[in-house]
């Protein structure tokens, strides 16, 4: 399934809006990635393993997304966006969200 964040795919048009759709993932940090998250935030600089948790978190919204782009129909994704929250003090919240259509048959 295509994904984009514009609104427009080059070379093709849309020819049905089915509406919105979203993927959600929450993420906590186990105990010990936190210690150590805390320890490096003392230096400075990334704190690896909150990238990398984001990281993994976006990509699972994004699977979540498509999953529901593809039981409305869809072959594609546009303006493809996202929102990221805290819950409390120690959970990410990440959701993907966009439009999902029926996009033209790819002419090339």
């Amino acid at each position: 399934m295509l994904v984009t964040t514009t609104e427009n795919v080059a070379g093709r048009s849309v020819q049905r809006t089915l509406g919105q759709c979203f993927g959600v993932v929450v993420r906590s940090r186990g105990l010990g990635g936190n210690i150590m998250a805390g320890l490096r935030s003392l230096a400075g600089g990334e704190i690896k393993e909150y990238t990398a948790m984001i990281e993994q978190a976006r990509r699972h919204a994004i699977d979540r997304m498509v999953e529901s782009a593809t039981v409305m129909g869809a072959n594609a994704v546009v303006m493809m966006r996202f929102d990221t929250s805290e819950i409390g003090q120690t959970m990410s919240e990440v959701v993907a969200y966009g439009t999902a259509v029926i996009l033209e048959a790819d002419r090339g």
